[in-house]
């Protein structure tokens, strides 16, 4: 029985918690501290990746996750040409208003995330359109090598 009326807004917020819930399981019990790394580490990857890369990726997640994802999306720029570095201070400069989260760890957990719900076809497509630096970052699931 839809609790909101639509079967697809029901969808969503059950993907969209259950996903959540991941990412806590890293973080501990707080769900506006794993919202805020899971869409920061999606915003600067999606900033990172071709246009065409970041729609197809963006066409692949739960309709509540794709709306953070294009939140403030300004594809006329993209991609950005940050290092691993660069790419690392930009999810630390966003995660700053947070309790202290390791970025390494962020950005690892939300990759793991996605390589866990995603096509390992899109997943490789995205590696792929990374720079080597900051793909080292993201490791492929074992049945994907």
């Amino acid at each position: 029985m839809a609790t909101n009326g639509l079967e697809i807004f029901d969808t969503t917020m059950q993907t969209t918690n259950a996903w959540l819930d991941e990412v806590m399981t890293k973080l501990g019990p707080d769900r506006r501290v794993a919202w805020k790394v899971l869409s920061t580490v999606l915003h600067k990857l999606r900033d990172r990746l071709p246009v065409d890369v970041a729609a197809h990726l963006g066409a692949q997640l739960p309709l509540l996750i794709r709306g953070a994802y294009y939140d403030q999306y300004r594809p006329s720029i993209q991609p950005t040409a940050w290092n691993k570095e660069e790419f690392l201070d930009e999810v630390d400069r966003r995660l700053s208003d947070i309790r202290p989260v390791d970025r390494c760890n962020a950005v690892t957990w939300v990759f793991e995330l996605l390589s866990r719900h995603l096509s390992v076809g899109q997943i490789s497509k995205v590696r792929q359109a990374l720079p080597k630096d900051i793909r080292a970052l993201w490791s492929m699931p074992v049945d994907a090598l």
